[in-house]
Formats: structure tokens, C-alpha cells, sequence
């Protein structure tokens, strides 16, 4: 086990432990606190990939899902104001959108290796948050998967009005969705610093 990877996994694990208590924190009406913490998990895979390679970002990404996965548990046996503070359905999405869109960016980062060094971190990481913000806002809140848990109630998601305030008329969700996803976006563009320091400083030349 190297001291990169050592790393990576601490702050794959710290990054998601963070994430799972600062969603429970709103900002206004779109948003939480753990949307600005949650997109730094690519970041952490995208550096480990770009120093250890693919395999070893793969094993850090699995950490993180086992972490998520016990955050998920324990909230779904701690109750707030209105029932546990994790339902099935949220942690469904969060573990499937987690993964997958993990994975996503570590296929594509791989694949962009050689390119311009910002290329491969920003377009990577733009495709996965996509993906884990579709996944996530439609199996969590849309009433196409109320099947997977029938006893809980998401009509407010539901419930239509203008997206983010001023647009169209969506689904509440859609507009969550929407908040977070822009989020994401300008954590992946703000990362670019830190990934760029990070690569130098373990002596990764870059063009």
C-alpha cells in the first residue's frame, strides 16, 4: 500500500463521512451544506488516478462506498422531524450515483491521461457529477421509483413549480437536482487549483 493511496483513502472516507452529516445542514431553499464537500470525492479519485493509475482510484472509490454505505445504515436509525434522517430510497441513490458516477470518471480520466493536464480532471469529473445528479434526484425523489419504497411519502418532490424560482415549470426535484448539479460544476472548475498542486508536488511534470 503506498502512501498516495493511504491518503486517497483517508480522504475518500473523510470526504463522504462529511458529505453524509452536511446534506442533513439546508442553504435556503435548493441546497446543503454537503453539496460543496461531496464533489471534492472526485478530486480525491482524480489525483489518485493520476498518480497510482486506475486500479488503485477503483479501490479508493470502493472505500468510499463501503464508508457511505455505513453513513447510510446508521442514518436510517436516526430520527428527525420528519422520520429517519436516511430513507431506502435516498440511500439506494446515493450508493448507485456514488459508484457508478465514480467509476464513470475514472474510465474517462484514463482515457484523457495524456492530454492537456486539466482536460482529463475536468471533463471526467463534469460526466460523472451529471450522472450522479441524474441518478441520485430521480431514484431519491422522482415518482418513478415510489415502488421502492411505497410507505414513503415524496408528493412534496413532486409537487410542480418554476425551476430554481424562475424557470419553467418542474418538479421540485428537478430544481434540487439542478441547484446541486451547478454546484458540482463549479467545485470541478474551482478543483482544477488544488489537482494541478497536487500532481506537482508528487513530481508529476505537466503540460
Amino acid at each position: 500500500m503506498t502512501r498516495i493511496f493511504s491518503y486517497g483513502v483517508i480522504a475518500m472516507a473523510a470526504v463522504v463521512v462529511a458529505s453524509n452529516i452536511l446534506v442533513q445542514h439546508p442553504i435556503g431553499t435548493w441546497l446543503t451544506w454537503g453539496a460543496f464537500t461531496y464533489p471534492l470525492a472526485f478530486l480525491v479519485s482524480d489525483i489518485v488516478n493520476r498518480l497510482e493509475g486506475p486500479a488503485a482510484a477503483r479501490r479508493v472509490v470502493y472505500v468510499g462506498f463501503l464508508v457511505g454505505l455505513a453513513c447510510s445504515a446508521i442514518g436510517t436509525q436516526i430520527m428527525g422531524e420528519y422520520g429517519p434522517l436516511v430513507t431506502l430510497r435516498v440511500a439506494i441513490g446515493s450508493a448507485m450515483a456514488f459508484l457508478l458516477a465514480q467509476l464513470l470518471d475514472i474510465a474517462i480520466f484514463d482515457r484523457l491521461r495524456r492530454q492537456a493536464w486539466w482536460k482529463a480532471p475536468f471533463i471526467s469529473t463534469f460526466a460523472g457529477s451529471t450522472l450522479d445528479t441524474a441518478i441520485f434526484f430521480t431514484i431519491a425523489f422522482s415518482l418513478l421509483f415510489s415502488f421502492l419504497e411505497p410507505g414513503n411519502d415524496v408528493s412534496w418532490a413532486a409537487e410542480t413549480m418554476p425551476l430554481l424560482g424562475f424557470g419553467p415549470q418542474v418538479p421540485f426535484w428537478v430544481s434540487l437536482g439542478v441547484a446541486d448539479w451547478c454546484v458540482k460544476i463549479a467545485v470541478d472548475l474551482i478543483a482544477l487549483l488544488p489537482f494541478r498542486f497536487a500532481i506537482r508536488h508528487f513530481g508529476v511534470k505537466v503540460a
